[in-house]
C-alpha cells in the first residue's frame, strides 16, 4: 500500500500555461459516466483508501492522505488542478499580468466564506502562500515559491504578487496553495476552508467524513456526505468493496485481486493515468553513487520489466525517466539505461568496483517498498554488489533521507505530474548536482512560450537520464474499482487528489 511522506503530498512543479476558465465545483474532470437515471442527493459515499493523513495540514507534515481527502473538497485554492490535467480558476474571478511577467494581481469571487462564517479577504489569501514558504514549512512547494518578492493587498478583494524573475509555472503552482482562514488555530486536527464540504469527524486508524457545506459559494456537492475508510492492506479494502462496505476504492493495490470485480456485473474497474513514480533515488552526494558509472551500473543491473510484472502483472508503464507520459515533455528513455548484466559489469569494472561494493538501502515500511527491495538485493548481488535493508517508517524517512540526507540510497515513490524540475535543484534530498540540468531548468521556468519550456526540459530530462541521476523503477497504473451505482468519480491519480463532490449515487 502506499502512504507517501509528507513532500510526496506537494511538489515543486512545472506546466504548461493552460487555459483558464471560471468554474463551480470543476468543469473539466475526467470523471466516470453519470448516470441514466435519477440520484440520491442525500446519499452517502463510501470511500476506500490505504492513505490516512497523518494530520490535516498540507504544509505540516499530512501526507498523501491529506491531499486525497481534503484537496478540492475542505480546501479550494485561487485555481484548482482538475482531473483532466487543465489549471481553472476557483477563488480567483479573474487575473492579470504585468508586460514584464512579474506582477501578477488576482481578484477574489465575491461571496465566499469560510466554514466558520468569516468571509474570504485578500489577507487569507497572503497568509496562505507565507504559510507555504514560511521556515517551518513542510511542504515540497516551498521551492516553487522563492521568486516571490512580495505579496500585497491593496484592498479585501485584490492580491498583488510580485516576482524577482518569471516563474511561467506561477498560476499553476498556485493550485496546490491551499487557501485558509488566517485566524484559523489548529489545522493539524481542525480545518476552516472554503471547499464544498466540512470536517465532520476524523476517528484515527478508521475513518474521516465529510459534510455537505450549505453556505457553499459555488454548485453544491451532489451527495450530502463521503466518507474515507482507511485500511491497512490491500485484500482488507477489497473486502470492504465487495461487501458493500464502501463504494469506490480510490486506487486499487492488489492486482491479482482484480478479476473478481471484472467478473461481476455489480463492479467496474477502471484505468486512468497514474503521475506516481518509484523511485530507487541515490544519494548522488556520496560514495559510489557520486560516480555517474556506478549509478548507471546500478540500474542496468535491475529487470524494472520483472519487478513491475511481479507487483502489477499486465498493469503499469516502465518510462526510464522521472516524466511519465502525461507531461508535455515526456520521451521513452527506457533503452538510456537498458536491463543489460553484462553492461553492469563492465561499467563497474570502469568505476573502479570490479567486484562489486556495499551499502544500505533505507526502505519505507509499506507495500510495495519492501517487495521491491528484496527484488533489488537479489538482482543486484548478480553483479557483486550486497545490499543491506532497512526498514523504516514513513516519519523516520523523512527526518533521515529528505531531512537529514542520512542515506546511502532509498526508496521512495513520488506521486505528482511534472516534477522533473527537481533534479534543477542541487538542494534536493538526492544530491544531484549538473549545473546545465539547472541552466535549463531555469531557463524553462522563465521561458517566454511553453514550446521553448516543453523544449528545454526534454533536454534535462534527457539529461537526468544520461546520468542515471536515479533509477525510475516504473510507473504505477491508477486503477479505481467502483460499485456500479455510483458515478462521476476521479479516474485519474492526478497529484494524489480526489474531488468527490460531483459523484452520485442511485
Amino acid at each position: 500500500m502506499r502512504k507517501s511522506v509528507p513532500l510526496l503530498g506537494g511538489t515543486l512543479v512545472v506546466t504548461l500555461s493552460l487555459a483558464l476558465t471560471a468554474c463551480g465545483s470543476g468543469t473539466d474532470n475526467k470523471t466516470s459516466d453519470s448516470p441514466s437515471g435519477p440520484y440520491d442527493k442525500n446519499a452517502t459515499v463510501g470511500i476506500g483508501s490505504l492513505y490516512e493523513p497523518q494530520n490535516l495540514d498540507n504544509t505540516g507534515g499530512g501526507g498523501q492522505g491529506v491531499t486525497e481527502a481534503l484537496n478540492g473538497n475542505v480546501y479550494e485554492g485561487l485555481f484548482t488542478l482538475t482531473d483532466s490535467g487543465r489549471t481553472e480558476k476557483r477563488l480567483a474571478e479573474d487575473y492579470t499580468v504585468s508586460p514584464d511577467g512579474l506582477t501578477y494581481t488576482f481578484t477574489l469571487r465575491d461571496g465566499v466564506t469560510f466554514h466558520s462564517g468569516k468571509a474570504l479577504t485578500s489577507a487569507d489569501v497572503k497568509y496562505s502562500i507565507e504559510k507555504v514558504r514560511a521556515e517551518n514549512s513542510q511542504s515540497a512547494r516551498k521551492s516553487s515559491f522563492d521568486m516571490v518578492k512580495s505579496i500585497t493587498t491593496p484592498d479585501p478583494s485584490t492580491v498583488k504578487v510580485t516576482l524577482s524573475s518569471k516563474s511561467i509555472s506561477f498560476v499553476y503552482n498556485l493550485s496546490y496553495v491551499w487557501v485558509v482562514n488566517s485566524a484559523a488555530k489548529d489545522l493539524k486536527t481542525s480545518e476552516d476552508g472554503t471547499g464544498p464540504y466540512t470536517l465532520d469527524k476524523w476517528t484515527r486508524g478508521s475513518a474521516l467524513s465529510l459534510a455537505r457545506f450549505p453556505g457553499y459559494w459555488g454548485t453544491p456537492a451532489t451527495n450530502a456526505k463521503v466518507v474515507f475508510h482507511y485500511y491497512k492492506d490491500a485484500t482488507a479494502l477489497n473486502n470492504a468493496l465487495l461487501t458493500n462496505a464502501v463504494d469506490v476504492v480510490t486506487s486499487e493495490q492488489s492486482p491479482d485481486a482484480l478479476d473478481q470485480f471484472k467478473n461481476n456485473p455489480n463492479y467496474k474497474v477502471n484505468d486512468g493515468n497514474s503521475t506516481t513514480k518509484l523511485l530507487l533515488a541515490f544519494n548522488d552526494r556520496v560514495k559510489p553513487f557520486d560516480n555517474v558509472k556506478v549509478r548507471k551500473a546500478v540500474s542496468s543491473a535491475i529487470d524494472n520489466k520483472k519487478l513491475l510484472q511481479s507487483v502489477w502483472g499486465d498493469h503499469g508503464t516502465l518510462i526510464g525517466s522521472m516524466v511519465p507520459p502525461t507531461d508535455p515533455w515526456y520521451e521513452d528513455l527506457t533503452k538510456v539505461n537498458p536491463y543489460d548484466v553484462t553492461l553492469a559489469r563492465k561499467q563497474l569494472a570502469e568505476a573502479g568496483y570490479p567486484k562489486g561494493f556495499r551499502f544500505t538501502l533505507d526502505t519505507p515500511n509499506y507495500d510495495p517498498h519492501p517487495t521491491a527491495a528484496t527484488f533489488i538485493k537479489s538482482e543486484l548481488a548478480k553483479v557483486g554488489i550486497k545490499v543491506d535493508i532497512n526498514i523504516i517508517t514513513p516519519d523516520e524517512w523523512y527526518t533521515k533521507v529528505y531531512k537529514n540526507r542520512d542515506f546511502s540510497a532509498t526508496l521512495q515513490e513520488h506521486v505528482n505530474d511534472r516534477d522533473v524540475v527537481w533534479y534543477g535543484n542541487p538542494d534536493f534530498y538526492w544530491g544531484y548536482d549538473n549545473k546545465q540540468v539547472t541552466e535549463w531548468v531555469e531557463q524553462a521556468e522563465q521561458s517566454d512560450t511553453t514550446d521553448a519550456q516543453t523544449a528545454l526540459l526534454k533536454k534535462a530530462n534527457r539529461q537526468i537520464a544520461e546520468d542515471a541521476a536515479s533509477d525510475w523503477l516504473y510507473l504505477y497504473p491508477q486503477i479505481v474499482v467502483a460499485n456500479t451505482t455510483l458515478s462521476g468519480y476521479p479516474l485519474n491519480g492526478l497529484n494524489s487528489q480526489f474531488h468527490a463532490y460531483g459523484i452520485k449515487k442511485s
